[in-house]
């Protein structure tokens, strides 16, 4: 995932002010597997951009491990997988400027291209996600945390991510707030939102 927008061009988008401006940074590239600190805009706090890190701990885990297999969501059976279902109406806002993903081009996966993929007018945009606040009971601290919730991959995403032909669940202007109000998720697990795709040579 890639959040290259400054901090003004954010707030302008969305129509909200970052909450903590000491937490927020850009960056062209980060590694769910590193769980990065990253803008969100939760159902609760709508006229605030804040910063919760990738990989979901809900509230019953005794330790953050899980965070390792919570990066990703798939929303059809968000009700049923316990890491989840708690977290189905906890709905945000994961705020990006696009996203890496890699073709195989053998059956494998040993050799595979790399290619950063955003939307059709390079504005900044918004995966649907869900979070939690996690208690580390070591600590006392709350930990704040989500996952991108993803779909069956479009036709161009299908071509891309030909190995497992998925994508996050990408919103537009026009339902950003009604995945916050929590409508159906069958009404998300289709996108009309124009992509564009640029083959990279090297993804450092």
């Amino acid at each position: 995932m890639q959040q290259s927008s400054d901090a003004q061009k954010l707030e302008n988008r969305f129509g909200a002010k970052i909450k903590d401006r000491t937490q927020f940074a850009t960056a062209e590239k980060y590694s769910g597997f590193e769980h990065p600190n990253t803008p969100v805009i939760i159902d609760s706090e709508r006229g605030y951009i804040q910063h919760f890190y990738w990989g979901l701990i809900p509230q019953w885990a005794n330790n953050d491990d899980i965070k390792n297999y919570t990066l990703n969501a798939r929303i059809e059976s968000l009700k049923d997988k316990p890491s989840f279902k708690d977290s189905v109406n906890k709905r945000c806002l994961v705020i990006t400027s696009g996203f890496y993903e890699w073709q195989w081009e053998d059956k494998k996966g040993k050799k595979k291209t790399p290619y950063f993929i955003t939307t059709s007018d390079d504005e900044p945009f918004a995966f649907a996600g869900i979070y939690s606040n996690w208690l580390d009971k070591s600590t006392g601290e709350i930990i704040k945390t989500y996952s991108i919730v993803t779909t069956a991959a479009n036709e161009l995403m299908r071509k891309i991510h030909n190995s497992k032909q998925r994508m996050p669940v990408i919103l537009n202007r026009g339902n950003e707030q009604e995945w916050l109000n929590g409508m159906s998720l069958q009404s998300f697990e289709k996108s009309d939102i124009e992509l564009k795709a640029t083959n990279l040579q090297i993804v450092s």
